[in-house]
């Protein structure tokens, strides 16, 4: 018989064996850890289509047994088992087989040990029985994807150190004794002859340039060779002090041929690079850079000591002042598990992206920076330059907060790799640009938009996080009144029309959209979503991210995609006339089309898209709802409290706030919390589905004014309203609601 399930796994006849005959798998091997023998069934049930080789213990002390023997990538424990629980499993199993993933699996368990599990770095994560079949098939794949990066990433860093040493000695190579400058002191009688004899053998021997050992033996002093080659052989001398080197000039020459040379590239124009050395008499060295930059070499002089200097400037250096920065970007590196993915671009290469930037302190910071945003669930990382320093602010629950002080030594190169890693131009500093970057982390993949700005104090780095691996909400959990609930359930129904969510920039718009796409999905329709960039990831949709850069925008993607046989179409966002006439007629002719708009309220959406050039009859027809909504915060439920009314606020939240006697809550800071008061955010919405009465207003071109009385009449529920139900339910404070909402009109 053939050995045909070698089609089928990774065992076959020509696989070396192991020691006592058995054919070693080459494959993915996985480790279940569980009491109950029906749970590690199922779980082999899950994982029976995958081409993984499944082993499993009833015990700590089996899986400890079988790891003994057997290399397995990922073990997934139960947390309550006997003699050993899964806590205690994990550490030992990190303790012995650290590149192991380690996931546990429980269902019932001491949450602060699991916590205490994760924070030690035991569990890579955790999933909560019962699970969803598809979700930990996903968690496993990419679990499996981390540990290959790892392992690459530690075969790099092998390679790179190997790469590292050898570039370290070919600049000891490097050096040259083609330098004049012993023979021009030997002349001046300030070097005898025996002198020089010992500087070119001390040269041969420690392969060090003649300046340094001349210096190292105190034979002619710094300040005496300055003076004569400027006066007698005008060599001109600058002050580095005052000179700012641009990135991609000082990426010319390696950093280690620099520290080794006391050499710095500071300028390059029409092919001539100005260079800066502290023995410029140097020839030999001048030939090899010239001929190894393609440059004409200008050389200029000054001292070793401002060489160093500013070589330690231009690459980074620790700041005992600044002691935030010395615990992320220290020796012991916590965050090298981040990896950047650049999108692939036929002409330029991501060796030519990245060169010059590849420097540790600058690569350390910018991983820093993202995975401490990630961890705080911050929405926004905002790189602000400031008079005496770099302020690192993270936008968390809808308001910023100044997090981490970067010396301003550090904001050239900090700017410059993060250009770098987003297809930026390093180089333009007088106007805006905006590019992304795709992070993947040890815990998940994120996107960042980013945008920089031109300032007085230098440019100004924003940076939108999106988290690829965050789940669509159910809309039962989308924080909505019974009776909004029911309208936009029954509106998510119909087979067509146009559904819009408005409110500022961060406000849930699109969660609320996704929602309502997902609520109702089913494989006979053919849903397709058009974002900048796509923020939630669903397989049942086709979706197209934006590229404005090829021409690639909103009109023109949504003519593409009537050509699709669409019947659901979530288009990000209606920017201009062209798109919202488009998303019209598409409603008009049998989709469904969800999309946003950045208005203040209901009616004010229907004030925006007269505004934009619309026909009232056509809008009339189209439209089916507005969903105008925004984002406060959220009391944190382990610290909140009973406190009394501030009556100054809830006069200036107006009627709807002082007509009613209220009760209210608030946070009083926690270490869950981070003693701010407020934990996570809650929707506060206003749902406006027209009437019929409505569309006739609508089509008739009536005024704001008649439309917002007949709102009234008809009774719609309005932000400020919806807030106080909020409010009243102990899930904000009217603190929250003031900052989000403002003040209100009082009659």
């Amino acid at each position: 018989m053939g050995n045909y399930s070698s089609l089928f796994t990774d065992v076959s006849d020509d696989k070396e064996d192991d020691s006592i005959g058995n054919p070693v798998f080459e494959g993915y091997q996985i480790l279940f850890v569980d009491d109950e023998k029906n749970v590690l069934n199922s779980l082999k049930r899950v994982f029976r289509q995958e081409n993984y080789r499944i082993l499993t213990a009833v015990d700590g002390e089996e899986a400890l047994e079988i790891l003994g023997r057997e290399k397995c990538q990922l073990m997934i424990s139960d947390y309550m088992m006997p003699k050993m629980d899964g806590a205690e499993l994990l550490r030992e199993v990190k303790k012995n087989y650290p590149d192991m993933i380690r996931i546990m699996l429980t269902g019932h368990a001491d949450m602060n040990a699991v916590l205490a599990a994760v924070r030690d770095g035991a569990v890579y994560k955790f999933i909560l029985k019962p699970w969803n079949d598809d979700d930990i098939r996903v968690t496993v794949a990419l679990a499996l994807e981390q540990y290959d990066l790892i392992q690459n990433n530690k075969i790099l860093i092998k390679q790179n150190k190997e790469k590292s040493e050898e570039i370290s000695s070919l600049a000891k190579l490097a050096v040259t004794n083609r330098s004049q400058l012993a023979i021009m002191l030997h002349k001046r009688n300030l070097l005898n002859e025996k002198q020089v004899q010992e500087l070119y053998k001390q040269q041969q021997v420690n392969k060090e340039p003649i300046f340094k050992i001349i210096l190292e033996r105190d034979w002619v002093s710094e300040d005496k060779i300055r003076n004569i080659l400027r006066k007698d052989l005008m060599v001109e001398e600058v002050s580095l002090d005052e000179i700012q080197v641009d990135a991609s000039v000082a990426s010319l020459i390696p950093h280690s041929l620099c520290k080794q040379q006391s050499v710095l590239p500071i300028r390059e124009s029409n092919r001539r690079l100005t260079l800066v050395m502290a023995d410029p008499m140097d020839m030999g060295l001048i030939d090899d850079l010239s001929f190894t930059t393609g440059l004409e070499i200008q050389a200029v002089m000054a001292n070793v000591s401002d060489i160093k200097k500013k070589i330690a400037e231009i690459y980074g250096q620790d700041d005992s002042s600044f002691t935030e920065i010395e615990t992320l970007i220290g020796l012991a590196d916590p965050f090298e598990g981040i990896e950047v993915l650049i999108e692939d671009d036929d002409d330029i290469s991501i060796e030519e992206l990245l060169h010059g930037t590849d420097e540790p302190p600058a690569i350390r910071l910018v991983n820093a920076i993202i995975i401490e945003a990630i961890r705080l669930r911050a929405s926004d990382i905002h790189i602000q330059p400031r008079t005496k320093s770099v302020m690192v602010r993270y936008r968390i629950d809808g308001v910023l907060h100044d997090k981490i002080q970067v010396p301003h030594s550090m904001h050239m190169s900090l700017v410059a790799r993060i250009k770098v890693m987003a297809e930026l131009d390093i180089t333009e500093r007088r106007r805006p640009q905006d590019g992304r970057i795709t992070v993947k982390t040890p815990m998940r993949i994120v996107d960042l938009r980013i945008s920089s700005l031109p300032t007085i104090s230098g440019e100004k780095i924003v940076m939108r996080i999106l988290d690829r691996n965050s789940s669509v909400l159910k809309m039962e959990r989308l924080s909505m009144s019974d009776m909004n609930l029911k309208k936009i359930t029954n509106v998510a129904c119909r087979p067509q029309g146009l559904i819009l969510a408005t409110g500022p920039t961060g406000s849930g718009k699109t969660t609320t959209l996704y929602s309502m796409l997902q609520h109702e999905a089913t494989p006979e329709k053919n849903y397709v979503t058009i974002e900048d960039p796509v923020e939630y990831y669903m397989d049942m949709a086709g979706q197209v991210m934006i590229k404005d850069k090829i021409g690639l925008d909103f009109s023109s993607v949504l003519r593409a995609i009537l050509r699709q046989d669409p019947d659901v179409i979530l288009l990000g966002e209606i920017r201009d006339y062209e798109t919202a006439e488009v998303a019209l007629n598409a409603a008009l002719t049998g989709h469904l089309v969800y999309s946003t708009l950045h208005t203040n309220s209901g009616v004010a959406t229907i004030a925006r898209l007269f505004d934009l050039g619309l026909k009232p009859f056509v809008l009339a027809s189209a439209l089916e709802a507005i969903i105008a909504q925004r984002l406060v915060r959220k009391i944190c439920e382990d610290c909140s409290e009973s406190v009394s009314v501030d009556s100054d606020v809830l006069y200036k939240l107006g009627p709807v706030f002082q007509s009613s006697k209220i009760e209210t809550c608030k946070g009083k800071g926690c270490p869950k919390c981070n003693n701010t008061g407020y934990s996570g955010r809650v929707a506060i919405y206003e749902v406006l589905i027209p009437s019929e009465k409505m569309r006739h207003l609508i089509s008739s071109g009536a005024s704001i004014h008649e439309i917002t009385n007949l709102v009234n009449e008809e009774g719609m529920v309005t932000l400020i309203e919806d807030a106080h139900d909020k409010v009243s339910m102990g899930l904000t404070t009217i603190e929250e609601v003031f900052r989000v909402l403002g003040p209100q009109v009082i009659d």
